[in-house]
């Protein structure tokens, strides 16, 4: 058996995040979020700064946001002479390259960045989504996002949106799909150590069968 690796997709303000640190702590195990565009930026010499764009939904066209069923990632990386090096593409597969070089040296938590597309098809590897009832989230989003009550929800409905597009765009599918997931979790209605403890158990049982 390989290297076990836990991916989490997370709604806004579900706890994913933390879940995800408290996961790592108890397994004792790296925990990747942020960390990795900085990796793929040191790895490809693009710039930081357009990693966060293309995350961000800054520099996806909506129109490439078609009915397609098959996202652009598809494992190969665009040499530096060409001139698609800087591409939308190329910057999500340095990302792609870096959770799997990660996945190859060490069990880890990473969250988000369609990284449970990327594994899908690798066998040491429990896929996430954590999601929580919209009340929940909101209050949880109290303090980490400026503004009303209404500010907050229009934060969480443009988040979602902007996480929606990114996995079309990338993975062809939708994101929200729990086919795409090995379990999916409602931090709402479980609290944060109950998420943790059944990943944990989910994990075992995979990596025992």
């Amino acid at each position: 058996m390989g290297n076990f690796v836990i991916t989490i997709a997370r709604q806004y303000g579900s706890g994913g995040h933390t879940i995800g640190e408290m996961l790592a702590e108890k397994l004792g195990v790296p925990f990747y979020d942020k960390e990795i565009i900085r990796m793929a930026s040191d790895e490809s010499g693009i710039a930081v700064d357009l990693f966060g764009k293309v995350e961000g939904g800054e520099r996806v066209k909506s129109s490439l946001f078609g009915g397609s069923k098959t996202g652009l990632y598809k494992g190969e990386l665009i040499p530096p002479d060409r001139k698609d090096f800087i591409s939308d593409e190329n910057i999500f597969n340095y990302q792609a390259k870096v959770v799997k070089d990660i996945a190859d040296k060490t069990p880890a938590i990473i969250v988000g960045r369609c990284v449970n597309y990327i594994f899908k098809d690798r066998p040491d590897t429990l896929r996430v989504f954590v999601h929580a009832p919209w009340d929940f989230r909101v209050k949880r989003s109290e303090g980490k996002v400026a503004g009303s009550r209404d500010d907050i929800e229009k934060f969480l409905i443009k988040d979602d949106k902007r996480k929606m597009e990114y996995y079309r765009r990338f993975a062809g599918g939708d994101w929200m799909d729990a086919t795409n997931y090995d379990l999916c979790l409602n931090s709402g209605k479980l609290g944060y150590e109950k998420c943790v403890d059944m990943i944990i158990a989910q994990m075992e049982i995979m990596k025992n069968k």
